[in-house]
């Protein structure tokens, strides 16, 4: 847990002290070549054109990844093991900061540049929306997949975890996606949907902490949050409550003031990146409470 939590704040940090250096880093293109070879090495009716495929393009870097994770394991090699588990979080992160990408629109005041950022804010495979409600949905959906996702696997399962969600992730977006054979693309978001919905129920419970409970909770039960189907929609809808609801209360104590409320730049996207910010430092004080009692006892 230690490892995780370190490995977390180095990543965010890297990405402000050295967002070109990281950026360079975080480049994927060898694993959308290595879907692309097997792609046109694989006959028609094989393995990799079925539902089930993606797995053969994963287990050779996954292979990789648990061997190294083994062999560093070892307790003379425990600085190298370190090094190692920070340095795939670093990579497996992002591949964007998504607090950067939210001030890149606020801070374009020219409609192309803001419309251009309000794209690379949201993922890839959605289609991007500039109303209020439609960020606060990008937001939450970038920082499940940017961060919280990889941050959850890392904890649960080391490097392993953290290369899986991000692989997977990429096999579901971007150009090497739209390649796949239909079976295989299927497939891909399948298992992707298998490994978001613990994270975004997760996240789920973390706004309802620090955020209004009562609202987040009837929203995530009025999108079927407490059901068992590999459907994220509820993240979004409890973001988009929360957020909603946040507003109108800061509203309500400027009218209880007798002042005139702040009229701010989409006041729903900076509320969203806040609320976001406040889960994810729930998330590190709650490995930093475990690493305490684990130094305790």
């Amino acid at each position: 847990m230690f490892v995780t939590l370190v490995a977390a704040v180095l990543a965010l940090v890297l990405g402000h002290v050295a967002p070109a250096l990281v950026g360079s880093a975080r480049r994927y293109g060898w694993f959308g070549q290595w879907l692309q070879w097997l792609d046109t090495h694989a006959g028609e009716g094989s393995f990799w054109r079925g539902r089930y495929g993606i797995v053969l393009a994963l287990v050779p870097p996954l292979l990789l990844v648990v061997l190294i994770q083994w062999g560093l394991h070892a307790p003379w090699l425990g600085l190298l093991g370190f090094l190692y588990y920070v340095a795939v979080l670093v990579y497996a992160w992002g591949p964007r900061d998504l607090d950067v990408d939210v001030e890149a629109v606020i801070d374009s005041h020219e409609e192309a540049g803001r419309r251009d950022a309000i794209a690379r804010l949201w993922p890839s495979d959605e289609t991007p929306r500039d109303d209020g409600p439609a960020l606060v949905e990008a937001v939450f959906s970038s920082a499940l997949r940017r961060w919280f996702g990889v941050l959850f696997w890392f904890a649960v399962l080391g490097p392993f975890g953290a290369i899986l969600f991000r692989l997977v992730g990429f096999a579901c977006e971007g150009e090497y996606a739209q390649r796949l054979p239909p079976a295989t693309a299927a497939g891909a978001r399948g298992l992707r949907a298998v490994l978001e919905w613990p994270v975004a129920q997760l996240m789920t419970w973390s706004m309802a902490l620090v955020g209004n409970f009562d609202v987040v909770l009837q929203a995530w039960r009025g999108a079927g949050g407490a059901e068992l189907q590999l459907d994220t929609g509820f993240l979004a809808a409890a973001a988009r409550a929360s957020v909603k609801s946040e507003l109108a209360e800061e509203a309500a104590d400027y009218v209880a003031d007798g002042l005139v409320p702040r009229l701010r730049d989409m006041p729903e996207l900076r509320d969203a990146m806040s609320l976001v910010w406040r889960v994810l430092l729930l998330w590190l004080a709650v490995m930093a409470v475990f690493v305490i009692a684990g130094w305790v006892s």
